[in-house]
C-alpha cells in the first residue's frame, strides 16, 4: 500500500549508492504546493530543496531573475545560537553565503539565454551530520527540485568534495575531520558530460594532482546525476511553456547595419586609452541613434532594452571572432600575454603593512593589521564554534568601475572574492607558535577591469610581507579565460582576462599559488561545461602566467620584512604548566588584573597553558614575562630562593618560596654554622625574609625540604 500525503499524492523515494553511502531523494512528503520540492538524505544530513518558476515573463528585468538561498538552521545540528540576546537565525553567515554561491554558479548558465521567468531556489538544512556537511546534498536538492518544475533547465548537476592525503592519494568525499590533514579541499560540480564549476583551497598542490582530482570527481558524481534523471522520468515531468526575451531579427538587422564598419580594428588597439575611448564613443553614438528612433516614434521606449541587447551581442561576437580567428585580443595582446604590472609596499605610514598592486586597469590597495590572538574571530556555525586568526575582507565600491552606486553592506560577490583571496594566502601562513598574531587583511578595489579577486590575492601577499609576517612562500594569482566555438570545437585559452573578455568569454578560471603548487582555485563556466582535458591545459598555462606575475611582485619586496612596523604590537607566547593557570589568574582575577596594570600589556591565557603577551613596548613584555615565570615557576632541588617565613612550629619553620608553594626548614637545617639550634624562634621570626635552598622534594607527597642559607 502506497503512502499518500494530504493531497493524495504518492510519496516517492529513490535511493542510490554515492561515494560509499546511500543517497536518497524523496518527493511529495514536504512542501507539496511548490512546483519542485525534493528532500535529500545523505547519512544523517537531510536537506529540503524547493524550486518555483513563474509562468509568465517578469517585466522590468534585462537579466535572468534567479535567486538562490541556502538556509542554515541551528536545530539541524542540535544547537541553540550561542548569542546571549539573539536566538533566531538572522543574517546568513559567510559560510551560508558561500554555499549559496556554490549552488547558484553552476545552475545559472544551464538556463537558455533570454529566459526571464522569475525563478527561486530555496535550500534548507533540516538535519546535519557535521562529518559529511551539507554542500553536496544541498546542491543535489536544488538541482532535483529545478528538474521537477519543467523549466528549461539543462541539468541535472551534482557535486562532490575531494581531498589528497599526505601520501598523495585522492580522498573521495573526505569527512570534515579529515580536512585539516588533507592537502586539498576541492569541490567540483558537473553535469553528465562536463564540469561546470570548481572551488578549491590547497596546500601547494601540483597542477597534475589537481587535474587528476578533477577527472576523478567528474566520474564520482554520476550516480547523483542519474538518480535525479530517474526521479524526473518516474514523475513524468512535462516541459513548461515559455518565451525567450531576445532581440528580433529586425532589431538585430538594424543594429548590425548601424555597426557596419565600426567594429573590428576600430575597437582593437595596442594602447588601452585609445581602445577605451573608441568604445565609449561608439556607445555614445549608438545611444544618440537610439534616442532619435524613440523621439521619431519609430520604436517604443520599452524596446530600448532589446536594441541594447543586440548591441552588446554584436560587440561580444566581434571580440570572439577576433580572438578565435586571428588570436588578437581587444587590447592587442596574444593569448598568453600578461598586462603590465606594478607593485608598491609601505604606502601608508601608520598601518602595520600596506601595498598597491596594479595589473592593467585593475588596482587593489591592501592593508594588513596585526593584533594579539585574543582578537581572533569566533565563528558560531551549525557545526560548532571555531576561531579564525586570519581573515580577509574585500570591498569594491562603485567608483572602481567609474559608476555611481550607493554605499552599503557587503554583497555576496564581495564575500566570495574575499574568501578566495583568503584561501589563496592562508596556506602559507606561519603557525600560531611561530607568529602568535591575529591577522586582518583588507583589500580596497580602487579600479576594476578584470579579475579583482586575483588582484586581492597578490596585494594581500605583498601587504603581509610588508607587515613582516613570515609567510612560507609568496603567492600570486591569475584569471584565465576561454573562447570556444562549440560547432567546431576550436578554442583559445586566455591568460589574464580583462572585463570585455570575461563578458564575452565562456570561462572564468582563477588560479593562485606559489612556485611549488596551487593554493586556491575557482572556476565558473558559461558553456554547458568543459572537459577535464581543457581544464588541465588551462592549469598549465595559468602556472606560467602566475609565475610571471610573482616574478614582477618580488621585484618590489623579495621576502617578508625582518622587523614589524613600530606601530604594530609586539606579541610573544610562553608555555606554562596548565595546572599553574590559576596561579597566574589569582583569586577573582586579582593577579592577572594587577599584572596587566603594572606592565601595561595585554595578556591572554589558553586552556593548554599557552600565554600570549602583547604590547608595543618590548620592555613591558619582558617585565610581564618575568612576573608570569615567577608566578608559575616549578621548584628545583639545589636552587636557592628568597622567601618569607609564614609559620613557626617546634620542629621548624615554613617558608613561602614561590606563589602558593611553601617548604619546611627543619630545626636541624636552621643553623648556618652547623651548631645545634635549641629553639626555632632563636633563628627566625614570622614574616622575616630569608634565603633558603631546596634539599629534597618528596616524589609522592611533593613536600619540599629546605635549608637556611642566609
Amino acid at each position: 500500500m502506497s503512502t499518500l500525503n494530504p493531497y493524495n499524492k504518492e510519496i516517492i523515494k529513490l535511493e542510490t549508492e554515492f561515494c560509499g553511502r546511500t543517497l536518497t531523494l524523496e518527493v511529495n512528503r514536504l512542501a507539496f504546493q511548490s512546483k519542485g520540492a525534493v528532500t535529500v538524505t545523505y547519512g544523517d544530513t537531510v536537506v529540503l530543496g524547493i524550486a518555483n518558476v513563474k509562468d509568465e515573463v517578469a517585466e522590468g528585468f534585462d537579466y535572468f531573475p534567479l535567486s538562490v538561498d541556502y538556509e542554515e538552521r541551528m536545530y539541524a545540528a542540535g544547537k541553540i545560537s550561542g548569542s546571549k540576546f539573539i536566538k533566531r537565525e538572522g543574517r546568513p553567515t559567510d559560510e551560508a553565503i558561500l554555499t549559496g554561491r556554490l549552488i547558484d554558479r553552476p545552475i545559472r548558465p544551464l538556463f537558455p539565454k533570454g529566459f526571464r521567468n522569475e525563478t527561486q531556489v530555496v535550500v534548507t538544512v533540516l538535519s546535519l551530520d557535521p562529518e559529511l556537511g551539507a554542500e553536496t546534498p544541498a546542491l543535489v536538492a536544488a538541482s532535483a527540485a529545478l528538474m521537477l518544475t519543467g523549466a528549461p533547465f539543462e541539468g541535472p548537476v551534482a557535486g562532490v568534495r575531494y581531498g589528497i592525503d599526505t601520501s598523495g592519494s585522492l580522498i573521495r568525499y573526505p569527512a570534515n575531520s579529515q580536512k585539516e590533514n588533507s592537502l586539498l579541499d576541492l569541490f567540483v560540480v558537473g553535469t553528465e558530460s562536463a564540469i561546470m564549476m570548481v572551488e578549491a583551497g590547497a596546500k601547494e598542490v601540483s597542477e597534475e594532482h589537481m587535474a587528476q582530482a578533477l577527472i576523478a570527481a567528474q566520474g564520482a558524481i554520476q550516480p547523483a546525476i542519474q538518480i535525479q534523471k530517474d526521479l524526473a522520468a518516474k514523475l513524468n515531468i512535462q516541459p513548461m511553456e515559455y518565451d525567450l526575451v531576445l532581440p528580433t531579427e529586425e532589431v538585430t538587422a538594424q543594429v548590425n547595419q548601424f555597426l557596419e564598419g565600426k567594429l573590428g580594428q576600430n575597437l582593437i588597439s595596442v594602447k588601452n586609452e585609445e581602445r577605451i575611448a573608441a568604445n565609449s564613443e561608439l556607445k555614445k553614438e549608438f545611444s544618440d541613434w537610439l534616442n532619435k528612433k524613440v523621439d521619431d516614434q519609430e520604436i517604443e521606449q520599452f524596446e530600448r532594452t532589446n536594441y541594447w541587447d543586440a548591441f552588446d551581442s554584436a560587440i561580444k561576437k566581434d571580440i570572439r571572432k577576433s580572438i578565435l580567428e586571428t588570436g588578437t585580443r581587444p587590447d592587442g595582446r596574444k593569448s598568453t600575454d600578461i598586462r603590465p604590472i606594478t607593485a608598491e609596499v609601505g604606502v601608508l605610514p601608520r598601518t602595520h603593512g600596506s601595498s598597491i598592486f596594479t595589473r592593467g586597469e585593475t588596482q587593489a590597495l591592501n592593508v594588513t593589521t596585526l593584533a594579539p590572538l585574543s582578537y581572533s574571530q569566533t565563528i558560531d556555525g551549525m557545526t560548532g564554534e571555531h576561531e579564525e586568526r586570519f581573515f580577509h575582507h574585500y570591498n569594491m565600491p562603485g567608483y572602481a568601475s567609474g559608476e555611481i552606486k550607493r554605499m552599503g553592506g557587503t554583497n555576496r560577490r564581495e564575500t566570495g572574492h574575499g574568501h578566495l583571496a583568503q584561501r589563496a594566502n592562508e596556506a602559507v601562513l606561519p603557525s600560531e607558535q611561530e607568529f602568535p598574531y591575529a591577522i586582518r587583511v583588507v583589500t580596497e578595489i580602487t579600479s576594476s577591469n578584470g579579475s579583482t579577486s586575483m588582484a586581492a590575492t597578490c596585494s594581500t601577499c605583498l601587504s603581509l610581507m610588508d607587515a613582516g609576517v613570515p609567510i612560507k612562500a609568496p603567492v600570486s594569482g591569475i584569471a584565465m579565460g576561454l573562447m570556444m566555438d562549440e560547432s567546431t570545437g576550436k578554442y583559445v585559452i586566455l591568460s589574464d582576462i580583462m572585463g570585455p573578455e570575461d563578458f564575452s568569454g565562456d570561462m572564468d578560471f582563477k588560479v593562485a599559488g606559489t612556485p611549488k603548487g596551487i593554493t586556491a582555485l575557482q572556476m565558473d563556466i558559461k558553456l554547458k561545461g568543459l572537459t577535464p582535458q581543457i581544464l588541465a591545459e588551462a592549469l598549465n598555462q595559468a602556472k606560467a602566467g602566475r609565475l610571471h606575475i610573482l616574478q614582477e611582485m618580488l621585484k618590489t619586496i623579495p621576502e617578508p620584512k625582518k622587523d614589524l612596523s613600530p606601530y604594530a604590537p609586539r606579541v610573544i607566547s610562553i608555555q606554562i604548566n596548565p595546572d599553574k593557570i590559576g596561579a597566574v589568574i589569582g583569586k577573582g582575577g586579582e593577579n592577572i588584573q594587577a599584572l596587566t596594570k603594572e606592565t601595561n600589556t595585554e595578556i591572554d591565557i589558553n586552556d593548554d597553558g599557552i600565554i600570549t603577551i602583547a604590547s608595543p613596548n618590548l620592555e613591558n613584555i619582558e617585565l610581564a614575562k618575568s612576573r608570569i615565570q615567577q608566578l608559575t615557576e616549578e621548584p628545583e632541588i639545589g636552587k636557592e630562593y628568597r622567601g618569607r617565613v609564614v609559620k613557626i612550629m617546634e620542629f621548624g619553620a615554613f617558608v613561602n618560596i614561590l606563589p602558593g608553594i611553601d617548604g619546611l626548614v627543619h630545626i636541624s637545617n636552621l643553623s648556618l654554622d652547623g651548631s645545634r639550634v635549641e629553639k626555632v624562634e632563636d633563628v627566625v621570626k614570622e614574616d622575616q625574609e630569608v634565603v633558603v635552598k631546596i634539599i629534597d622534594i618528596d616524589q609522592k607527597s611533593h613536600k619540599i625540604s629546605l635549608k637556611l642559607v642566609k
